[in-house]
């Protein structure tokens, strides 16, 4: 299955759906919590910079008038926060329908033998531990759902690595096996009537906004996926019967 047919406008699905949004002060999730926002999902947003947090927050109320956005900040290198974001969204809305990763981080080099390996100890935290927070977190409310969404958004370069991004790709790699891995748990779960809940990978290239592009005029960003696109997948994905996208790679750039 590629990601168009991830794809969807005026998603239904998301009315009244309660999602999380890991990692929402950035361009991507801005764009992220207002998609959500605009399909009538009740949108719960943390991140670890709680005046840009607040200011994507604003922006999407805005958007929306009348649309429930709400934010804080949350330490998801600890387990035991995460889970606390995890049962306080719970215990205030009743549900929680999905949850949407959106933290990042990069760091490279020109060669393998100019790595650092406390790139690695970096990358690790960012790209591996929240997501290993977060799934273990959101798990069992995402069971209880009947639309339950985990989605991570990951690069190509896991697929492909080469010598100057090795601790990128690695852990962006070593994220998506342990998303595939909740898939395998939801599948297991579902038994013989198919999962409820599905953890889907929303790949790409890397991503572009409009300020990027105004600071770099002559750029072409080839294969870069606009971060509008990005959570127009997002949102697409509560479209799709969670069979279809469960434990699946869902390409919005060329697969290598």
């Amino acid at each position: 299955m590629n990601a168009t047919a991830a794809r969807g406008e005026g998603s239904g699905v998301l009315e009244g759906a309660v999602v999380a949004v890991a990692g929402a002060a950035g361009a991507a999730g801005r764009a992220t919590l207002l998609r959500l926002a605009e399909g009538g999902a009740t949108v719960v947003a943390c991140d670890a910079h709680p005046e840009r947090l607040a200011e994507a927050v604003d922006a999407a109320r805005y958007a929306h008038g009348g649309a429930t956005v709400t934010g804080e900040t949350v330490d998801l290198l600890d387990p035991a926060a995460a889970r606390a974001w995890a049962d306080r969204t719970e215990a205030e809305f009743g549900r929680i329908d999905g949850l949407v990763h959106l933290v990042g981080g990069w760091r490279g080099g020109s060669g393998l033998g100019e790595s650092s390996l406390a790139d690695w100890d970096f990358l690790e935290k960012l790209l591996i531990r929240t997501v290993q927070s977060t799934s273990l977190a959101f798990q069992d409310v995402l069971q209880r759902s009947d639309r339950g969404r985990y989605v991570l958004v990951s690069a190509s370069g896991a697929s492909r690595p080469t010598a100057g991004n090795a601790a990128y790709a690695a852990s962006k790699a070593a994220a998506e096996a342990w998303t595939l891995a909740l898939g395998d748990a939801f599948r297991k779960a579902g038994g013989d009537a198919g999962p409820t809940a599905a953890a889907a990978i929303l790949v790409v290239k890397a991503l572009v906004h409009d300020a990027m592009r105004a600071e770099r005029p002559n750029a072409k960003f080839a294969g870069f996926t606009d971060v509008g696109e990005l959570a127009e997948a997002i949102a697409g994905v509560w479209d799709t019967p969670a069979g279809e996208v469960n434990g699946k790679r869902l390409w919005l750039t060329p697969q290598p």
